[in-house]
């Protein structure tokens, strides 16, 4: 774990931007940043695009560690390069932005109002190469949709046993167990999510360290709790399906939670933008999702 990176999430703010677009929701990304599907042909050329996407913002003057703490990255994100250096080396060397990678495959089918992560095999290979890589962390996600004991019990135990797993290869996993927004059971789905992740901290040793990354909760700083536990280095606020507004708005009711948004980051940007309009909504969206996390 580097100590350095550490210290920055535990003494300076900022937030989180999520550039870990995956096979099936690349399309859409794509699609939003005003690439058509008929601009690119097959999976390869697919990703060279969302490569130059992610690129333009990761380069862009409004992308650095003074306002964006660190970036989740797909893997084939961490494989390949920026300006010339290992995509994790870019953002740490030149950005001061702290590299983590989204190792998760997907979700399983939903069962008892939930979906737990598909099996992730050759876990340990990607995450020693993640090590190589100067990975700082992980992100992994499962979805819980009703207030389900079985269904949020299930997740939350395989996100801890999972990132028992990445603790051992010295990386800091993100565990994500995102309530979807469109529950009509989200407030009693949170209140059993918190229980349970609180049971599976106190079982941590005071050496090994996670981060979480939850939806906005219904009640303003529901998960105070969470952010204060010894064993949690930052909460940080998925967007999930909220516009970007409305994410700020929410976020920013809720103290020491932190953004970690996606889609929401990503809004109004667009390739057939100038550099200086790219650079400037950019910029002002930056700001935003700050403004919201420092509260």
């Amino acid at each position: 774990m580097n100590e350095q990176q550490l210290d920055k999430f535990r003494t300076e703010s900022g937030f989180i931007a999520a550039l870990d677009q995956s096979g099936g929701s690349t399309p859409k990304a794509l699609l939003a940043y005003g690439v058509e599907e008929s601009e690119y042909s097959g999976e390869e050329e697919m990703f060279d695009k969302v490569h130059e996407m992610r690129s333009r913002i990761m380069t862009s003057p409004a992308f650095t560690g003074e306002r964006v703490m660190g970036a989740i990255l797909f893997e084939m994100t961490m494989d390949r390069q920026v300006l010339g250096q290992d995509t994790g080396d870019y953002l740490w060397n030149e950005k001061g932005v702290v590299p983590f990678i989204k190792v998760d495959k997907g979700l399983a089918d939903e069962e008892n109002g939930a979906q737990i992560m598909k099996p992730i095999p050759g876990l340990d290979d990607l995450l020693s190469r993640s090590v190589e890589k100067n990975m700082f962390g992980t992100k992994m996600r499962s979805v819980v949709k009703m207030a389900n004991q079985a269904g949020v019990d299930a997740v939350v135990a395989q996100q801890f046993e999972v990132g028992q797993q990445i603790i051992g290869h010295g990386l800091v996993p993100i565990i994500e167990p995102e309530v979807d927004i469109n529950s009509p059971e989200k407030a009693a789905a949170e209140a059993m999510l918190r229980a349970s992740i609180l049971e599976h901290l106190e079982q941590l040793p005071s050496d090994q360290l996670v981060m979480l990354k939850l939806t906005i909760p219904e009640e303003a700083n529901f998960y105070a709790d969470l952010i204060a536990h010894p064993q949690v280095v930052k909460v940080v606020a998925l967007s999930g399906g909220y516009s970007r507004d409305v994410a700020n708005e929410r976020l920013a009711q809720n103290n020491g939670m932190i953004a970690s948004f996606s889609r929401a980051l990503a809004e109004g940007l667009s390739a057939k933008q100038s550099d200086d309009d790219f650079n400037a909504t950019l910029d002002a969206t930056v700001q935003a999702i700050y403004d919201a996390s420092a509260t």
